[in-house]
């Protein structure tokens, strides 16, 4: 277990206890338990955004739960994760429509505990994550090239989608959104951070 003034951030290895006595389970254990489960849609998002982090090489060491936005790279850049996918964990008689989460809303202020006042979306860039199996005895979250990566700016659903709730992909695929595979998201991400910077008509 590792603390310091914010957070505690436990290894997995550590054990439960009653008084003294060590109990013969860990939390890895409870993690198993509870997380093992990678096409659950809870976990699907979490397993998306540490993809993500892990392919920009974001400052966050653990995620964080109530953030204004999931993750920041390393110049400082705000990024929003979403995740969907065709299967679900339920019985379905046909794949899932595509549905992505662009909702604005008042973003959570960890050092003051309070909510800013202003509705909006509060990261830069948005990075859609999808799942792409349709068939569940093929379908593995471990295996990358599972995965499809799409990035757009946010000052594009501001412009274009104002305070719309939810988008589709063939919206996303209509408004410019760059499809990368994981490998080559870091590098695609900055050089398409780059270019836009360098437009005479970027405003921040």
């Amino acid at each position: 277990m590792e603390t310091d003034s914010k957070r505690v951030t436990y290894q997995g290895n550590e054990c439960f206890f009653d008084g003294n006595e060590a109990l013969p389970f860990s939390l890895s254990d409870f993690w198993r338990w509870s997380a093992s489960n990678l096409l659950d849609n809870t976990m699907r998002g979490m397993l998306a955004e540490y993809l993500v982090a892990l392919a920009i090489d974001a400052q966050e060491s653990t995620r964080r739960e109530w953030s204004a936005w999931d993750l920041t790279t390393s110049s400082g850049i705000k990024i929003e994760v979403k995740s969907a996918a065709f299967l679900q964990n339920w019985h379905q008689k046909k794949p899932s429509t595509i549905r992505f989460g662009i909702q604005p809303a008042r973003g959570w202020n960890a050092e003051s505990g309070e909510y800013q006042s202003e509705i909006k979306r509060q990261a830069d860039y948005y990075v859609f994550c999808l799942f792409t199996p349709l068939e569940r005895n093929a379908a593995n979250p471990l295996q990358l090239e599972q995965w499809e990566f799409y990035v757009l700016p946010v000052q594009v659903l501001d412009q274009q989608c104002k305070t719309q709730k939810t988008i589709g992909l063939s919206r996303l695929l209509a408004l410019g959104a760059q499809k990368f595979a994981w490998t080559s998201l870091q590098r695609q991400f900055q050089n398409m951070h780059n270019s836009i910077i360098m437009e005479p008509d970027y405003h921040g």
